[in-house]
């Protein structure tokens, strides 16, 4: 994986840059079919950084979301192999475009969940982490940690929520500076039309390819892609954003009869509480 060029130098400390040189070439891994964002309207979404020493910097590799001051929630793929250390990432917080006047903040201890399989990847389910940062941020107008749901929240098909990201904004197009973060309004997906769908075009046997700690979201002219797993996929549930979702995987971007298929927060919530101090839920 890419990740093994880059594991070395962030873990030895000293100097490095945090801002990319615009003739770089470096590669940006948005949405297909959003909007840029406009400030305060998603202060939880965060930037996770690896660092590229081809590039000398800290890029963006994945999404994830403030949970609590001291707490981001991704993807397990996100932080994989399981060898890679916590000082291998950094998180920037407040952001809506990328690299501009970055204040990373240090990752101090992953948590992988237990039952992610590494040669299965996002497909086997249980595409979940949990990251601690080495002090809680500061909060904010444009920073302040999502609501999460109470295990027992129903979130129903046909449902209007919102995924955003800075990965690519279609298949092989990437997201043109100045990076703005993208937003788009996406459908809830039912688990046995989303599993149809992807049994009928990938599947060779009997297995359930949604399983049931994934959830689908998404219609042939919104979704997310490359560069956009580990964000949030977040509800209006009461006047109040909750998060129901972790960017997982999709077949492919934007395709019209494939939505993405997001890890289902409600299935974690227990294991997200034992690390983690929650706030209010829904």
């Amino acid at each position: 994986m890419l990740w093994l060029l880059f594991l070395t130098l962030p873990c030895l400390g000293g100097s490095m840059p945090m801002t990319p040189d615009p003739g770089s070439g470096h590669e940006l891994v948005g949405i297909i079919g959003g909007c840029d964002v406009s400030a305060r309207k998603h202060p939880w979404r965060v930037s996770l950084r690896f660092f590229n020493m081809n590039h000398g910097l800290w890029q963006h590799e994945c999404g994830g979301s403030l949970i609590h001051p001291q707490w981001v929630l991704t993807a397990a793929q996100c932080v994989a192999p399981e060898d890679l250390e916590a000082c291998s990432f950094r998180v920037q917080v407040g952001q809506l475009r990328l690299y501009d006047h970055d204040q990373l903040h240090k990752v101090v201890k992953i948590i992988r969940h237990p039952n992610f399989n590494y040669s299965l990847s996002a497909k086997g389910g249980s595409d979940i982490a949990l990251l601690k940062l080495a002090a809680p941020v500061p909060l904010s107008e444009l920073v302040s940690p999502v609501t999460l749901p109470s295990a027992e929240l129903q979130v129903h098909p046909g449902t209007m929520c919102w995924v955003t990201g800075w990965g690519d904004i279609a298949d092989n197009s990437q997201l043109a500076p100045p990076y703005y973060l993208q937003e788009v309004t996406v459908p809830i997906v039912g688990n046995q039309v989303c599993d149809q769908q992807y049994q009928e075009s990938f599947s060779h046997d009997n297995d359930q390819a949604i399983k049931d700690d994934m959830l689908c979201a998404g219609s042939e002219t919104s979704g997310f892609c490359q560069g956009d797993f580990g964000g949030p996929l977040v509800c209006n549930w009461n006047c109040t954003w909750v998060q129901v979702g972790v960017v997982s995987w999709g077949q492919p971007c934007g395709c019209s009869d494939f939505p993405g298929v997001y890890a289902r927060v409600t299935s974690y919530v227990p294991w997200i509480q034992q690390y983690v101090p929650l706030l209010s839920r829904p």
